[in-house]
């Protein structure tokens, strides 16, 4: 087996190990969680009001996306 690259490695690994414990649904949705993570990872913006600086989630649409598919699959 060739060597996987980091961010092949960690959605794999989610995946196995929810396998393990869990139905395989599950296991998709970790997996899922992983990729998002891995290709889209949370960032955040600053904001300046009022003179303050504040951080806000950033939405990226295609995290999102990737999270509300795991979101369904996860409330079936």
């Amino acid at each position: 087996m060739t060597k996987l690259s980091p961010a092949t490695q960690v959605v794999l690994t989610a995946y196995n190990q929810r396998e393990l414990a869990t139905k395989r649904t599950t296991a998709l949705v970790a997996a899922l969680r992983a990729v998002a993570d891995e290709v889209v990872p949370l960032s955040y913006e600053d904001v300046w009001t009022d003179g303050r600086m504040l951080q806000y989630e950033k939405h990226d649409p295609i995290r999102e996306r990737l999270l509300a598919i795991a979101n369904e699959l996860e409330n079936q």
